[in-house]
């Protein structure tokens, strides 16, 4: 399998430099989580050597100007795990133009116009989000491939939020740990899901997990006064698990979990993430999604010493206004 991978902290100009050296014909610029593993892990089982680009969604505009600015020579783009942004158009549009074939597929939710516009701008565009970005990319890329179909069902298992694999779990920890990305990408493309030294890892990162989740809960903050019991809390690592554990805890309705830099993670029982989250420059799934606090230097200092700050009540009374 091809091993050409490119972190999303590469700035244009590097990225654009190796991009003119590449030897594979298909450049893969997708997210950096398990979801984006699995895709990448099938893309490598259809086509060898891809090209391919880990990209936080922050990073996406930045790192498609530099696919966009680069000689496409008649080779695939695909994009997977990464949902519709604000000016993407011009960059479709900049890199067709250099010669790039694109195709996109992604499982958040798009509008209409949304499709409509990217749509005309792309070879094919598979957006569905009834599953996870590797079970369509599967789909497209490996329909009868036993390999990729269980590839599949476990990341969309942990992307999903069905916890019924236990594998699941275990990969979409380990993928987040520095250098354990590629690792776990070339063992699904070769067909072995969980290895030994995988597991070990894991056992490590559960123990971390453990200290971790403890300290979010004892800095929770609840806000119950409408429809909703929302929690807050800070964010030492593993956000998912740390709300999942508020929710078994607290009987949370919403869970906030925040970062230092005002970074947030959002879940939901009702289906209402992605809509608090568009309130907070971010987006998502209706039970799952991401946005940002705006911190100004006072909220840095006050959320570190006392673990709380405005943006909670402003948050609470978004979620109480959304129509259920």
């Amino acid at each position: 399998m091809g091993r050409s991978d490119h972190r999303p902290d590469t700035r244009g100009t590097n990225l654009m430099q190796a991009l003119s050296g590449r030897t594979a014909t298909v450049v893969h610029l997708t997210h950096n989580d398990l979801d984006a593993v699995g895709g990448d892990a099938i893309h490598r089982r259809e086509y060898g050597d891809v090209f391919t680009i880990w990209c936080s969604v922050g990073r996406f505009l930045a790192n498609f100007d530099a696919v966009a600015g680069s000689p496409g020579r008649g080779d695939l783009l695909s994009i997977s795990d990464i949902g519709y942004q604000k000016g993407v158009e011009q960059r479709l549009a900049k890199a067709r133009s250099n010669g790039w074939r694109i195709e996109w597929r992604d499982h958040h939710r798009w509008k209409d116009e949304e499709l409509r516009i990217v749509e005309k701008k792309t070879d094919l565009l598979h957006v569905d989000v009834t599953t996870c970005a590797t079970g369509i990319v599967a789909r497209d890329l490996a329909p009868g491939d036993p390999v990729a179909e269980e590839i599949a069902r476990v990341v969309c298992d942990y992307d999903l939020w069905k916890h019924q694999d236990p594998r699941s779990k275990v990969l979409g920890q380990v993928v987040m740990r520095k250098g354990w990305r590629e690792y776990v990408r070339d063992n699904l493309a070769g067909g072995t899901i969980i290895d030994e030294r995988i597991e070990s890892e894991y056992r490590e990162i559960v123990r971390e997990m453990e200290r971790d989740i403890k300290n979010s809960l004892k800095h929770t903050t609840i806000i119950e006064d409408g429809r909703y019991r929302i929690a807050f809390a800070p964010l030492y690592g593993y956000p998912s698990e740390t709300a999942h554990t508020i929710r078994d805890e607290l009987n949370t309705d919403i869970e906030v979990i925040v970062s230092r830099d005002g970074r947030i993670s959002i879940r939901s029982v009702p289906p209402v993430s992605h809509l608090i989250a568009r309130e907070f420059d971010g987006g998502g799934h209706p039970n799952a999604a991401g946005g940002s606090f705006q911190f100004t230097l006072l909220d840095r200092i006050l959320f570190w010493i006392i673990k709380r700050n405005r943006h909670y009540r402003r948050l609470a009374d978004v979620a109480e206004s959304i129509e259920g």
